[in-house]
Order: structure tokens, then sequence, then C-alpha cells
């Protein structure tokens, strides 16, 4: 099934906007090939298409075609050009200007496969100084106009009104080779009119989880945007990170992150919330052209389609969640008083986020299709237990139907549930054991995390299940349900600890943990020599235990 980036991406709308005052426009970048277009003023429209070929590793942006003239040519733009945080209307972007460190900036990590497979260009363009302008927002592709974008959205349940890219830039879209069209936006690099209180940066810690998070759900084979490189610089921005008081000096950062398309759910809300339904009506056509390929634009129930397909696609895309133990919001969030978003909870928040998408789609909905529309909501509890069932029974290796398996799997849940016993590891050393050892209740030492679910007093029961049910599996053998289990149940994941460790040792200039966490996370299935040593599959350390994390982290 093709799942639209963009669904993977949209409860991220209120992770918070944070901007910056910032410096001037940056320089445009061009090199000596002769293909870069002249830059936009601000009062100039945009310019004719370009004509540079998508050509396989490239190793000059100045051969690399960039442009946002889908964007402009589809939607308006902000009247008001000028730099400053007010409340805007009309449009869908304002056009605005990363605003550039002051100071060094330093490459920390960039993802080969991103550059090379998605964005044509060769590994070596990363030596270039012009590579490093570019992706810390002191330089533009000429051609492209950055772009900030105007969307709206909830935070902890409650309409927050306007909210937008208040510290993100859309510079470009690039379609590649393949014909897929990437969408590639700077976070952290600058104030734009929709920042708020903040200062349109985002620091080192928050960078580098993002960087490390996105490129890991993408190996698990999970929707996700994804990371091209990250940027540190030796500029100084203040932090409150537990808003307790507590300010901080912490180093400015910038990812520059892709999908197929930043739209979001925030993206339609905003234009319902204020009336703008031409605009709002202009938008989702946009959407449905660009992303939905299977709905006919001449089709009169296509806004009702494309409801059908997001809500499926998003139950399809949380239960992929929950098979891995990804939380979007990680329980620990010091923001998260009531754990809105702890674990437990992403399937109903999901929920919460189809009914407000349904209610900014209502003014386009006829009677008839308002009524389908809600049936087709009712029915997303049921696709989403459905589509975690199938990754649950896939994750403990069973085959065919038995009409036990929703006990037996949550039998288990409630058994690691007590015995607090580590998720990831639960199942990876349950593809691991043999059955002849969990028949004995013989565990291993290295099979710490079962050891723990061995502790509770129902653990033999349910062992003498789960047995039996694979006994079952018609043509099985233990081996080959091994082997199974081992290709769909991760050995290695990011965890707290290890973005924590990667933070600090990054605050000090040494990015060899940030590296060695990206390669490692690369091939999270397969046992590696340098991920054991480092003890990526052992106990977390002691100290992790006080390890918190808020909005900013």
């Amino acid at each position: 099934m093709w799942w639209p980036p963009w669904l993977a991406a949209w409860l991220a709308w209120a992770a918070g906007a944070e901007a910056e005052a910032g410096a001037g426009r940056p320089a445009p970048l061009c090199g000596s090939g002769g293909l870069c277009r002249a830059p936009l003023g601000p009062n100039a429209s945009h310019p004719a298409p370009g004509h540079c070929p998508r050509q396989r590793g490239a190793a000059e942006l100045c051969a690399w075609p960039l442009s946002s003239e889908s964007l402009l040519d589809a939607f308006p733009v902000d009247a008001t050009q000028e730099n400053y945080v007010r409340n805007v209307r009309n449009c869908i972007f304002s056009v605005v200007y990363p605003t550039p460190f002051k100071s060094r900036v330093r490459l920390v990590a960039v993802s080969k496969e991103v550059l090379e497979n998605i964005l044509d260009l060769d590994i070596s363009v990363k030596g270039t100084s012009d590579f490093l302008q570019f992706v810390s927002g002191g330089k533009v592709i000429l051609g492209s106009v950055p772009l900030a974008h105007r969307y709206g959205g909830h935070q902890f349940g409650s309409w927050a009104g306007q909210l937008g890219d208040g510290r993100a830039h859309l510079i470009g879209v690039y379609t590649n080779r393949h014909g897929e069209r990437w969408e590639l936006q700077l976070k952290g690099s600058g104030k734009t009119p929709y920042s708020r209180n903040g200062d349109g940066r985002a620091v080192l810690r928050s960078s580098v989880r993002e960087f490390l998070c996105s490129e890991a759900m993408h190996y698990l084979g999970i929707p996700t945007s994804r990371a091209a490189s990250i940027v540190v610089s030796d500029d100084d921005v203040w932090r409150d990170q537990f808003y307790n008081g507590n300010i901080k000096k912490e180093r400015g950062a910038i990812v520059l992150r892709l999908a197929k398309s930043w739209f979001r759910i925030g993206s339609l809300e905003i234009l319902a919330h204020s009336g703008e339904l031409d605009l709002q009506r202009r938008l989702l056509d946009f959407i449905i052209q660009e992303h939905f390929p299977s709905i006919a634009m001449n089709d009169s129930n296509r806004y009702l389609e494309f409801f059908s397909t997001v809500v499926s696609e998003t139950a399809n895309l949380i239960a992929l969640w929950m098979s891995v133990g990804f939380a979007h919001d990680f329980v620990p969030n010091t923001s998260d008083d009531e754990r809105r978003y702890k674990i437990g909870n992403q399937a109903n928040v999901g929920l919460f986020n189809l009914s407000k998408l349904l209610q900014a789609l209502k003014p386009l909905l006829d009677p008839r299709q308002k009524q389908l529309a809600s049936q087709i909501l009712e029915g997303y509890g049921e696709r989403y237990y459905i589509r975690f069932t199938e990754l649950f029974k896939t994750k403990l290796g069973l085959l065919g139907e038995n009409e036990d398996d929703n006990y037996l799997i949550a039998f288990l849940l409630k058994l690691m549930e007590d015995t607090k016993a580590d998720f990831t590891m639960t199942f990876q050393q349950l593809s691991e054991i043999t059955e002849d050892q969990l028949k004995e209740l013989h565990i291993p030492e290295e099979f710490w995390a079962l050891q723990d679910l061995g502790k509770h007093k129902l653990f033999s029961e349910w062992v003498t299940m789960y047995l039996l049910r694979l006994n079952s599996n018609k043509g099985d053998s233990d081996t080959k349900r091994r082997t199974r289990m081992t290709t769909v149940n991760p050995r290695y994941i990011l965890r707290n600890w290890m973005a924590e460790s990667a933070v600090q040792k990054a605050n000090l200039n040494d990015f060899s943990e940030v590296q060695l966490l990206q390669q490692i996370l690369q091939h999270p299935f397969q046992r590696q020599q340098a991920a054991e040593k480092a003890g990526y599959s052992l106990r977390p350390p002691a100290w992790a235990k006080d390890l918190k994390v808020s909005c900013s982290s």
C-alpha cells in the first residue's frame, strides 16, 4: 500500500513553534555550471521552469534543480512580505528566508542514502562549502523560494489557533530520477511570521533526536519523514528545557528533512476555522491530485474517498508505531501532565485528530457525504484493532487463524506491563529462544527481558498457551519460526539513553556516537558487533532511569 508521508508527520503540528530575530537574507548559491537562475526579490514573481537534468551522483549543487514553483503556481502567498510575527490570512505560505548562523557551523552527520538515492547527490558533496552553507540556511539554491507554511491545530486537546512553521523553512521541491517528488525543509532555521514567542531556532539535543529517530523509523519499515543532514553552530540559544525557570545556554542546530509533502490536518483546519473555503477546496484538490493518485479528480465523492483513505492509513500507521513500541510523544515528556500522548493512548489521539479532520471537511460535504464520513470514522477502531492484531501475530510467529490469538496477545502484553519487561527485547528474545527452552522454562541469562517476564506467576500458563498455538502452525518448524520472527522484531531501536549519550558527546563536538547510532539503526534486525560492544541490546544503564524529555527535546 502506498503511504503519503505527510500522514506520518501530521501529529507534529503541536510540537511548538519557536522563532528567532534574524540577520540578513542568505546569499544565493551558484557554481560555475551556469544552470542556476536569478534569485527572487521580495516583490518579484517566481521564475520560469528550469531545465536542469535529473542526474545521479551530482557533485555540484548548482547542477541540482531545486524549485518552489509548483507550490507558488498552485497557491496565493502572504501579501505581507516583512518578516514579523502576525496573524496571516488568505494564503497557504509566506515567503520568508532562513536566518544564517552568525558563528562557525559544523556538519554533525549526513544520510548517505538520502543524499544519493533520494536527492541524486554524490556523497562527496558533503565536503563542500556550498553544501554546508545550504544545509545551514546560509545560502539558497537560485530559483527556489523559501516558504513558511500557515497551519493551525490543537495542543493537548484544545484549539490553539494559528501555529505554522515557526522555526522551519520549506526551501524547495525536488523531483528525482525515479520521478519522486520531495519537499525539502530546514528546521531550526530562524524566525517566520508564525514564530509566536519563540526564537526560530532548534537546539542540538532535539535536532540529534529528530535526525536519528526519523532515519531509525524508516529502517524499521514505518512511514516517516526523512533526514538528510544535521549541522550545529556556536550560536547561543537559550532554553528553559523543562519549563521550570532554569534557563540554560545551548547551541543552535538545523536539520534538513524531507517528506513527499509537509501539509497536515492543521493545514485544512486553519482554513475551515477562518472561513476560507475556496482556498481550502483548492488546497484539498492539490493534495488529492499530488498524493492520492487512486482518487479521481472528477469524482464528486473525492473528499469522502480522501477521508476514508486517511482514516484507514492512520489506523495502519499507529498500529505500526505500536508494533515497535514507538510513542509520538514519549511518556516522560514533562509537558504532558495528563499523559495524553502516552503509548497506550496513541490510537485514541489518532481518533481525536481524525474527528478534527472531519470537522474541517464538513463545509465541503453534502448531507449524505457527512453521514457516510461519520460512519467511516466510527470504523476507525475496528480497522486499527485488525491491523494491530495482524502485526502482533506476526511478531509472535503465528500462522493462520485462531480464535484465541487476541487473548494470547493481550495476555502477553499484560504480563509485560506487570513485570515492566522490556518491550523490544521481549519480542526479540522470543525470536531467538527455542521451543524446548521455553517448554522447560529454562531461560538463559542472555535473555534478560524474558527472565524479567518469567517472574510473573502466570508466565508458565502463557508459555503453555503459546507453545500449543505454535504447534498448530501448519508446515512450520522451530527454525522457520525463529527465522521469521527475527525479521520483524528489531534488536536495536533508538532508546532515550542512547540518544542522550550521543547528545552529550556532540555537545563536546564529538559526533562519533551520532554517526555510530546512525549506522547501527540502518540494520535494526541484524546482530552487529559494534552495537553489542556499545551495550545497545543490554539493559539500560542505571543513570537512564532519571532521564526526562520535554517538547523542546
